[in-house]
């Protein structure tokens, strides 16, 4: 099944991964509403939340451009020494268009 993404098939494929999304977050509610949040699962649930970041992370480091190393590496040590997010994440954007400018 192809989409056009011309004209109104970029709105479609936008709503359809919003209602995705949704349901999946709405989902995951229902699902834990019936799970109680003991010691075990609340360990689980934050052991998850980080292998799901590197999940996402590993692949742009191994095969990523210098400009995603840059910015991985970059994210990472200001983090490391702020502990805030946003600065972080302005960092890692930053250093990625640096090394993507003047390293190509």
């Amino acid at each position: 099944m192809t989409l056009e993404t011309a004209g109104n098939g970029t709105l479609l494929i936008i709503l359809v991964m919003a209602l995705v999304t949704l349901a999946t977050r709405l989902g995951g509610v229902f699902v834990m509403s019936f799970i109680p949040i003991s010691q075990r699962v609340h360990q689980f649930i934050t052991a998850m939340s980080g292998s799901v970041l590197v999940a996402i992370l590993t692949p742009m480091a191994v095969n990523g451009d210098i400009g995603a190393r840059a910015a991985l590496l970059t994210t990472a040590l200001t983090m490391l020494v702020l502990k805030k997010q946003l600065p972080a994440i302005a960092a890692g954007v930053i250093a990625a268009a640096l090394s993507r400018h003047f390293l190509g």
